[in-house]
């Protein structure tokens, strides 16, 4: 998983999704005396039938077809059906397939049982392929058929979409899906839109739009992950796929902690928002580039034109040199853990390897560069090809820009 931004982070928090199931297993209309299809085989049909008027009602754009599949008398479950379909027809879902995989025999509870869907979908003029995972489905009986009670959770990946009524912005270039009120949504979506042209500033050829997805709290990131607990708490954002794909071609999306993000000022907010657009328009989460390249490359692009001091921008890793010295290599995988106390350190000592790269040569030459290595050509041999220099060589002048940054 590429793509963390932590730069001018301060804070975090916890709510929890209205879609994701809650502690009793149901909603409050529900009978949880009322009997379910008595054998696992009845379930397994009943359920893979819902799941398939499921797909056709959203497919079809069709809230009451979709509110109809809740329980009789649910409002709660028929309103979290007809906000799917609201969210559907927002985004421009196309591909949308559920197709039965089994049962959670240890999920649910009285009246309830879970299945596991394999679900498919696309945001049309944004996504390059379908995303494709497994979604956990609460059911109950209402007769002799199942009737739906709430989407994901279950340690599966509960996708924003099909989880919360949502708030969408869209323009040729962004599209912002956000758990949140309109103005915050307005908010989000004017960091997007901003981010795009500071990228192609320098990557003047990316042509595909921007995905952010906002949940509601870190909670709800975690969720939209399935994540650990707390392993996002400490990030403004993180780069990654829907569904954890990392084959080549997969659409990345931008994936906010709304906690630290608002904690934010404008600045540092656009810039966390641009470092992402980075990732998303160099392919970052299907390559395999150095932590220090991928993530100092990507703040590189958000601070290009950012009119901040480096005694600002630079601010950690300054006084970690002047305590310490200079560190005897570049950041590697251990220093971007998301967990490190030096974190911030980490990313403003990448942005500075790659600052010294460009100003040791060009940079056109740093891109140049940056996509070789992502291309798959061994660093050892993209440096010396562009740049003229080895790594150790980089290393001296990067330790040389540290110092002088430290006195």
């Amino acid at each position: 998983m590429a793509g963390l931004s932590l730069l001018l982070v301060l804070g975090v928090a916890a709510v929890s999704s209205w879609l994701v199931l809650r502690d009793d297993g149901g909603s409050k209309d529900q009978d949880p005396g009322r009997p379910r299809p008595t054998t696992q085989a009845d379930r397994m049909d009943s359920s893979a039938e819902l799941l398939g008027d499921l797909q056709q009602a959203v497919t079809d754009r069709d809230k009451q077809a979709a509110a109809a599949l809740a329980a009789d008398g649910d409002a709660a479950a028929a309103d979290r059906l007809t906000a799917i379909v609201d969210n559907a027809r927002a985004l421009e879902v196309r591909d949308f397939t559920l197709r039965y995989v089994d049962e959670d025999e240890a999920a649910g509870s009285e009246g309830t049982w879970v299945v596991a869907a394999e679900t498919t979908w696309q945001f049309a003029g944004f996504d390059a392929t379908p995303t494709a995972t497994e979604v956990s489905f609460t059911l109950t009986s209402d007769g002799d058929r199942a009737a739906f009670v709430s989407a994901g959770g279950h340690q599966r990946r509960s996708p924003l979409w099909l989880t919360n009524r949502l708030e969408v912005r869209r323009t040729a270039s962004t599209l912002v899906l956000a758990a949140a009120p309109a103005e915050e949504t307005d908010n989000y979506a004017r960091y997007a839109r901003a981010a795009v042209p500071v990228v192609r500033r320098v990557l003047t050829d990316w042509d595909s739009g921007l995905v952010v997805e906002v949940p509601a709290s870190v909670d709800g990131l975690h969720a939209a992950l399935n994540a650990t607990p707390e392993q996002y708490a400490a990030i403004a954002a993180v780069t990654t796929t829907p569904d954890g794909s990392t084959a080549p071609g997969t659409s990345a999306h931008v994936f906010v902690n709304p906690a630290v993000f608002g904690s934010l000022r404008a600045q540092g907010a656009q810039v966390v928002m641009s470092h992402e657009a980075a990732h998303v328009a160099t392919d970052a989460v299907t390559t395999n580039v150095p932590l220090w390249l991928l993530e100092g490359f990507a703040d590189y692009v958000a601070l290009r034109d950012v009119r901040l001091p480096v005694s600002v921008t630079a601010a950690q890793i300054a006084r970690q040199v002047r305590e310490d010295g200079p560190p005897d290599h570049l950041p590697d995988q251990a220093e971007f853990d998301t967990r490190t106390t030096h974190l911030g350190a980490a990313y403003e000592a990448a942005w500075l390897a790659c600052v010294t790269l460009a100003e040791e040569g060009s940079e056109g030459q740093l891109v140049r560069f940056y996509r070789q290595v992502a291309s798959g050509t061994a660093l050892a041999e993209a440096l010396p090809a562009v740049f003229g220099m080895t790594e150790q060589e980089l290393t001296r002048a990067w330790q040389a820009r540290l110092e002088d940054l430290a006195a």
